[in-house]
């Protein structure tokens, strides 16, 4: 049983009416219960600023992580962005994309659907913001909840995700391959 104080008369306060005088238990616990308090406020306060804190602009249904979103004019339907990666910028070499398979390269999922047919994705599923980690047997497989996308277009072949990849266009430039 817990005892409870229910007189009325007892002074409550933590005023000292001389300097050197010590606190009592009560005058501590008050103040280290309103630094904690101060301390979890503070923690869990929002910014006065119109920005989440990497930076990018709030919004009511944001584009998956990773990709440019609305923020840059691009979709966030998962058609093609033209986004990604900047116009004329290497991202693979031609010999490292398998036919009919992928690798994943920077922020890019880039695919060889048919021989010397290249396509680059968003590697951030549009489930949950996971980040895909393999291709194997014509998908884009994520390991968070199972979704998996085609290597040809980015579409849903199956799982939880809502939307395909954004698509980032790309051309073959010698023995790489560039952002179009």
């Amino acid at each position: 049983m817990t005892d409870v104080q229910t007189r009325t008369d007892v002074d409550t306060r933590c005023e000292h009416e001389q300097a050197g005088t010590h606190s009592t238990r009560r005058c501590v616990l008050l103040g280290a219960g309103g630094l904690g308090a101060a301390a979890v406020l503070a923690a869990c306060g929002t910014s006065t600023t119109s920005s989440n804190p990497n930076g990018s602009d709030f919004a009511k249904e944001p584009a998956p992580a990773g990709s440019k979103g609305a923020a840059a004019g691009g979709s966030t339907g998962g058609g093609s962005t033209g986004g990604g990666a900047a116009a004329g910028a290497s991202l693979a070499l031609v010999a490292d994309v398998p036919a009919g398979g992928g690798i994943i390269a920077g922020d890019l999922v880039i695919t060889q659907p048919e021989q010397g047919t290249f396509k680059a994705f968003t590697k951030i599923c549009t489930h949950q913001g996971c980040e895909v980690n393999e291709v194997k047997d014509g998908t884009i497989n994520c390991p968070c909840h199972g979704a998996k996308y085609s290597i040809k277009d980015g579409s849903v072949k199956g799982g939880p995700a809502p939307k395909p990849l954004a698509e980032t266009k790309v051309k073959v430039d010698g023995d790489k391959i560039v952002a179009a």
